[in-house]
């Protein structure tokens, strides 16, 4: 039985006591650009980045070989294609990422990697330097901090961080430690797409259901959400973390090597940087004009060549095609038709591509909004919700009183139960912040810990679930099999990062994590993991089936075993020995097969065999605690305490 938890907003308190104005932020993290933008006189805007005005900062960041501070924005990007290995592009796709996730090996991926980085990615830069994505992610956020410092006119007093909807646990609190590091006070990670819907809820006081449909440089999100009198509710979430306007540039990348009859293997770190440069930038002129010119590296025969918008849409629709699944599982999950939405919302500089808008307006039937930069947009509403956090100020809801945002958890979280089986404790879009207890029993005699193994995902067994973490709660007194009692919380807080207790009730023994995964999911793992619940549904009822009869039967010949060896020979007749080992043979048998149905009825068998052997043993244990002892006594012990 979930319990929703009282809204607390991290240092919300600590901000709102010091100072009704203090300095306050929203910091769009992108894969392509990254903004900050800040609330003044009322009304969200995005700061400017650089001395020629500019709002978007180029997520790109180069290491220098002298060990001076990396160049950050749009000088980095301008040296990428020369400068391809020390400069950092589209970070945002290796957060919380391993080695072995396909993002480091998927065709134009300039960088050299550190080959013993153990589960973290480490780019190796000048001078033999190793950095970590997070570390590239906190030199974007150093410079947005000193940007907005110096516009303000001091030191920031806190920020609120944006993060795709489908970034799991890792990725979330790489994005918070690289916050840190930067020198910010994270006060919030905000989810994009409700960020969006903040600016647009707020800046034309909508209320109903709407469709966030949020296409970046590098992560796909889409999450369906119901505003109303100050409430923003995430219905349903989906998305993808590793599709999005890179890949669209790959795509026209190669669609081009193959009419220029170049091998793209045979390509240089700088010759890739400089093709992927030239892709991107004409997909953006596309965007405007039917035509545009690409340039392309030597060896091929031609040196350039025309592509028109035809030649595009054709190279990126079936990366455009693979957000339709997302949609259609998000509006089921969510309860909803495309008719029943009020509007769909357009984030992400890649909805600018013309084909995207057009998929969109097909998917839902509706011309999509898109009236608030896309590229501004989840900055405007970061800077709103820390605004609200700040304290009291001019933003406020309809109501005039801050929103209350209600995000959903991802993926299912639960614990792996004997037997492989996994007991669920949050379903997935679940609303978030939330707290669950949930209380379990020792499974063995004399048992003096729990080992338990935390998972994310839909399948009904572990081992086709996500490992999380594990954890060991000792020092439990020896008890009879099912008399202890674990109970176990988990909460899941504003920024979604997972916190767990579990505490042994008669001991008070207790144990605590925060689940913090030391690498995230690979690009198609998410999607898989939704997926696979559907197609193998009825195999993974059977499985958890097959699991939870193996374990009551263990569980019931254990007890039966220990009890034969205790009063077996006192309490039984030869024949009545006989008959309840045959039925115990029986059943050890049937718990080696697969047979489900024969493993239940062996139980029911079991238990009819050794009903009377129970009765006995119980008006044995009976007559032993009144022996000696007179009616008084036992008549004062049955009186209730006073």
């Amino acid at each position: 039985m979930s319990g929703f938890l009282q809204i607390s907003e991290p240092g919300e308190s600590q901000i709102k006591d010091a100072c009704a104005s203090a300095r306050v932020v929203g910091i769009d993290l992108g894969t392509t650009n990254s903004l900050v933008a800040t609330v003044i006189g009322g009304l969200p805007r995005a700061l400017v980045v650089d001395d020629e005005g500019h709002k978007l900062l180029p997520s790109a960041v180069e290491y220098l070989a002298s060990g001076d501070s990396p160049i950050v924005g749009a000088r980095a990007l301008a040296d990428a294609p020369v400068n391809p290995v020390d400069t950092i592009v589209s970070v945002k796709r290796f957060m919380g990422r391993g080695p072995s996730d396909t993002e480091t090996t998927r065709r134009f991926t300039p960088y050299h990697f550190a080959t013993q980085t153990g589960p973290v990615v480490r780019f190796v830069v000048a001078g033999g330097r190793e950095v970590t994505p997070v570390e590239v992610s906190a030199d974007i956020l150093r410079a947005l901090r000193l940007r907005a410092e110096a516009e303000l006119g001091g030191p920031l007093d806190g920020a609120v961080i944006t993060v795709p909807a489908y970034f799991d646990d890792a990725q979330r609190q790489a994005t918070r430690d690289a916050g840190r590091i930067a020198g910010l006070e994270v006060l919030r990670l905000l989810n994009e797409p409700t960020a969006a819907a903040l600016a647009y809820g707020l800046d034309k006081r909508s209320e109903g259901t709407f469709a966030v449909y949020d296409l970046g440089g590098g992560t796909f999100d889409i999450s369906i959400l119901k505003l109303s009198a100050g409430i923003f509710e995430v219905r349903a979430t989906g998305g993808d973390t590793a599709l999005g306007g890179d890949d669209f540039d790959r795509a026209l990348a190669e669609v081009a090597l193959k009419r220029a009859g170049i091998d793209g293997g045979k390509l240089t770190p700088a010759e890739q940087r400089s093709l992927l440069h030239a892709a991107r930038a004409c997909k953006h002129a596309l965007t405007e004009s039917h035509t545009a010119t690409l340039a392309l590296p030597p060896g091929g025969t031609v040196n350039s060549l025309d592509i028109t918008r035809a030649d595009l849409d054709a190279a990126i629709a079936p990366v455009i095609v693979r957000t339709g699944g997302s949609c259609r599982r998000a509006l089921k999950d969510a309860g909803l038709t495309a008719a029943d939405l009020d509007g769909v919302i357009l984030v992400g500089g890649a909805t600018r591509v013309p084909a995207v808008r057009a998929f969109v307006r097909e998917q839902f039937g509706r011309e999509p909004l898109g009236d608030i930069d896309p590229d501004e947009v989840v900055a405007l509403g970061a800077a709103v919700q820390a605004d609200l956090l700040a304290g009291p100020g001019s933003v406020s809801s309809a109501n005039g009183e801050a929103p209350l945002l209600l995000d959903v958890a991802p993926l299912s979280l639960g614990l792996e139960m004997m037997g492989g089986v996994v007991e669920r404790i949050i379903p997935r879009n679940s609303p978030v912040p939330t707290g669950v207890k949930q209380t379990f029993t020792t499974y063995a005699d004399n048992q003096t810990g729990f080992d338990l193994h935390v998972v994310q995902g839909e399948r009904e067994t572990a081992a086709e679930c996500r490992s999380l973490a594990r954890f060991q709660l000792k020092g439990i007194p020896p008890m009879p099999a099912g008399m202890a009692r674990l109970e176990v919380t988990f909460l899941v807080d504003a920024d979604g990062i997972l916190h767990i207790t579990a505490r042994e009730e008669t001991s008070g023994r207790e144990s605590s994590i925060d689940v913090k995964p030391s690498y995230g999911l690979t690009d198609e793992e998410v999607e898989r993991m939704l997926l696979e619940s559907y197609e193998h549904a009825a195999e993974d009822v059977r499985a958890r089936s097959l699991a939870d009869a193996r374990v009551e039967g263990n569980s019931i010949l254990s007890a039966t075993r220990s009890a034969l060896a205790r009063d077996g020979q006192s309490l039984l007749s030869v024949d009545e020995r006989a008959k309840i080992d045959e039925a115990v043979n029986a059943l050890d048998n049937a718990l080696r097969g697969e047979d489900v149905g024969a493993m239940r009825r062996l139980v029911e068998a079991l238990d009819l065999a050794s009903k009377d052997f129970a009765q006995r043993r119980m008006d044995q244990g009976l007559t032993r605690a009144v022996t000696g002892r007179s009616v008084g006594d036992v008549e004062k012990n049955l009186e209730p305490s006073k």
